[in-house]
């Protein structure tokens, strides 16, 4: 994950008009990084397997690397059912399997029932940050991170579905937002992501609000 961000900060900071930009990367140091706040948010995403869902998640303002390219560590849960059309093509696959086709049986979306899917993600952004009138801040972001997956359904537990269905993968995502700060030690925040692993792949807005250390160090804004 480390080397992830490295490579995501590099092309951040490579992003960054003006002074910023022509920073070298001795200006990146991990040193200069501090605990400046905590934030929790709502979301709602549309994953490509299963249905759309809320998501919840928590974020932590860690400051500035260097110049502009703020850290942000991430906890992020939903919980989701497949949809029909997933469901559809797991039968379709189980039905191809040789002891199955020998017997002649064909197994079909109601023989699985309902599927639920789940997900607990770890992430590491990186922000390039701009400073707007009115104490308004935008963003937009390049992120890696860790997505453990599990499905659950009463007709696939204890099977081999459901452990197929339980999956640790890792993952990028691209995001970027605006942010509001009405006092030092309160910032508001909505943000566009899209999610890219292995299993799943979703875009998501998210809303929420962070308590902020004010006269805080790491970097301003």
């Amino acid at each position: 994950m480390k080397h992830g961000c490295r490579i995501a900060v590099v092309a951040l900071a490579l992003a960054v008009p003006g002074d910023s930009s022509a920073q070298g990367l001795a200006d990146y140091d991990y040193e200069n990084l501090s605990f400046r706040g905590v934030g929790a948010d709502w979301g709602y995403i549309w994953p490509n397997k299963a249905d759309a869902t809320s998501m919840y998640s928590m974020r932590v303002d860690l400051g500035f690397l260097g110049p502009s390219i703020r850290m942000m560590p991430g906890l992020h849960y939903w919980n989701s059912k497949l949809k029909v059309s997933e469901v559809d093509r797991v039968a379709a696959r189980l039905s191809e399997l040789p002891s199955l086709r020998a017997s002649g049986v064909i197994i079909d979306a109601d023989d699985l029932g309902e599927i639920e899917w789940s997900a607990i993600s770890v992430t590491l952004d990186a922000h390039a940050v701009w400073t707007a009138p009115y104490r308004v801040f935008t963003f937009i972001g390049l992120g890696v991170g860790l997505h453990a997956m599990n499905g659950s359904g009463a007709s696939i537990e204890g099977t081999f579905i459901e452990d197929l269905l339980d999956t640790v993968a890792p993952g990028v995502a691209v995001m970027g937002g605006v942010e509001y700060e009405p006092t030092p030690s309160l910032r508001l925040y909505g943000e566009g992501r899209y999610t890219v692993q292995s299993e799943v792949r979703y875009p998501g807005l998210r809303l929420g609000a962070a308590i902020m250390i004010p006269n805080r160090t790491g970097g301003q804004p």
